[in-house]
């Protein structure tokens, strides 16, 4: 990968900042959670100050495997502000570890089949004999409960199952997957709430840790609106409409005479009414084909080529200065390439451009959302495997006694425990609790 950047380039280059921190200081997290929904999950807490350690295999988390040109990608932008720690999960020694890292902890985070985590000796429960305010989250395909809890369960199988797919993509086409981890990040999104409001209860209320069961699955369910009510109502599954709305038009994508697209919503009467009079079809709000949602909705063929016409006959530029000039919600569809020298994501600095070992700088999310008095930020990059071994085992055990656990294959990592940067940082659970 070339390391030099481009001269064109414009995000924000920022490095990371080992002394700034967020509003979750001292909040500490075990992370044994492999690949995306757990990565994402304690992403949001560690962008915000917490001090997250990821407890890797010999091998790492799989995570690190989904790579771009042998750049691991993924790794660097949701392992940020992360350490690492590397056991031998077969060795007792490093069990026994692992349960007092857990003991000072105040969130663990697993993403193991249900029934694991008890197999190594880790049953919630028992770890809450000695750490009684341990908030610990369980993120598995299908819960930890009910007739499909022991099976396999990726982000593909959920955004299948739950019915997504069967809505997503054409009518005369085969259902379509996204492109992206949408199951895994949602339930990590969900997590972050979950894990925040079960440290509330600990916290302001005074009260004891909990297990949080995060399926993948049940996260799908809910952001998928009324489906299962409207079935109950109708009888019929809702049909694949391609980038149409079954509740509002016009809804779509529309190619414009150069060859670029953009996408329209009119989600408000007064937004379709705009839109047809700045197309010069101020008449279809008079005609009562037009002139509701409820009849565009039922002439919506007829309503996506008028507005299809118009589009195709004009450049992106050209329609974006018609539809900006009338307030008319119309925008660009575009890709990475046009993200990154986009005036609006330069400004705002939702992409910038981190120090990389590998890329000199690497362009990523910013931390979000954004918080106005204690903003979250970036503390360290992703870490190396078993980066911090011997940094955070220091809090546990002498220097002296480290080096034999290396040597047996106990551990495994870097030796150094130079930059303890936050080894000092007592966890909330040791802070006083409010009752």
């Amino acid at each position: 990968m070339d390391k030099k950047t481009s001269a064109a380039n414009r995000l924000k280059r920022t490095s990371y900042s080992a002394n700034s921190h967020g509003p979750l200081r001292g909040l500490r997290v075990i992370d044994l959670s492999r690949l995306v929904a757990g990565n994402m999950l304690t992403l949001q807490l560690a962008d915000f100050g917490a001090d997250v350690i990821k407890v890797e295999p010999r091998n790492g988390d799989t995570l690190r495997a989904f790579k771009t040109r042998d750049v691991e990608t993924f790794w660097k932008v949701y392992c940020r502000n992360k350490r690492s720690v590397c056991l031998d999960f077969r060795h007792e020694r490093a069990i026994g570890l692992l349960r007092k890292m857990i003991d000072r902890a105040d969130v663990l985070v697993e993403s193991f089949r249900p029934g694991v985590l008890e197999q190594m000796g880790l049953a919630p429960d028992m770890l809450r004999r000695t750490n009684p305010k341990l908030v610990v989250v369980r993120i598995s395909g299908w819960g930890q409960s009910g007739p499909y809890n022991r099976r396999p369960g990726f982000g593909t199988l959920v955004e299948g199952y739950s019915g997504f797919a069967a809505m997503n993509g054409f009518q005369d086409r085969e259902p379509v997957l996204p492109p992206m981890f949408l199951g895994d990040m949602t339930a990590g999104l969900y997590g972050a709430s979950a894990t925040m409001t079960a440290l509330w209860e600990v916290r302001i209320n005074g009260g004891q840790g909990q297990d949080i069961d995060l399926s993948l699955f049940e996260p799908m369910i809910s952001i998928l609106g009324p489906q299962a009510a409207s079935y109950r109502i109708t009888g019929k599954v809702k049909a694949r409409t391609g980038s149409r709305s079954s509740t509002t038009a016009p809804r779509n994508t529309y190619k414009t005479a150069d060859g670029q697209w953009v996408c329209v919503s009119t989600s408000t009467q007064t937004m379709a009414a705009r839109l047809f009079c700045a197309i010069g079809r101020a008449d279809m709000n008079a005609d009562p084909r037009y002139s509701t949602n409820v009849a565009r909705l039922e002439h919506v063929q007829e309503v996506d080529a008028v507005v299809s016409e118009f589009v195709g006959q004009r450049t992106l530029a050209e329609n974006l200065q018609i539809f900006e000039a009338a307030e008319v919600t119309v925008g660009p569809i575009y890709d990475a390439s046009h993200l990154l020298h986009d005036d609006y994501v330069i400004a705002r600095e939702s992409l910038i451009d981190v120090e990389d070992a590998d890329l000199d700088y690497m362009p990523m999310h910013n931390v979000v959302p954004r918080l106005s008095t204690t903003p979250g930020t970036l503390r360290r990059p992703a870490p190396r495997k078993g980066q911090h071994t011997a940094e955070c085992l220091t809090e546990l055990l002498d220097d002296t006694d480290l080096q034999p656990l290396f040597d047996q294959g106990v551990i495994f990592g870097e030796t150094s425990t130079a930059n303890k940067t936050e080894a000092s940082v007592p966890s909330v659970s040791a802070l006083p609790q409010t009752a």
